[in-house]
């Protein structure tokens, strides 16, 4: 593991990372599948053919472990990153072809202190994932958790439960 870069006072809301870019490839596409999701159109050429996305395609659980993996080359390892309750709004929006390179972009949504834990920050953040002709393919919103440069103090957390019980 890296040196840590970015810790959850970093992640500032309405800041957009690029995420890097990733080729997919037939050979790939079809190893995903049989491991992960064996239909059809994502096993043989000739099927995804017949079928309703007209070529082979990926899986749309590839198309996440490929974001998952951006992320994590690309931020996750250089950050203070410790893990996540969760994703919620994940859409694949259009298929994913062999030959397909696809960029993701990282966008902070909010960011806030835990109550309970004045070491760490959440974090909720969108994803977005283009081809290479600009279309988005797939986005997802998440939560992720991240050390704090400095703990929260105890007047921080009085003033979060007070803010919480106010709503």
């Amino acid at each position: 593991m890296s040196r840590i870069k970015y810790y959850w006072e970093d992640l500032v809301p309405g800041s957009v990372r690029d995420l890097g870019t990733v080729t997919v490839s037939a050979a790939e596409i079809k190893d995903f599948a049989s491991q992960f999701d064996p239909q059809p159109f994502h096993l043989d050429e000739a099927a995804g053919r017949n079928s309703i996305f007209g070529n082979l395609c990926a899986s749309g659980w590839h198309t996440c472990s490929l974001a998952m993996k951006l992320t994590v080359e690309n931020l996750l390892t250089e950050s203070s990153s410790m893990g996540s309750p969760g994703v919620e709004n994940l859409r694949w929006l259009k298929p994913v072809y062999p030959g397909d390179t696809l960029r993701l972009t990282h966008t902070i949504l909010e960011a806030r202190p835990l109550r309970t834990r004045a070491d760490t920050g959440l974090v909720r953040a969108g994803w977005e994932m283009f081809n290479q002709n600009g279309d988005k393919v797939f986005s997802m919103e998440g939560y992720g958790m991240f050390g704090r440069r400095q703990p929260a103090t105890p007047e921080e957390i009085a003033q979060l439960e007070a803010t919480r019980a106010k709503a």
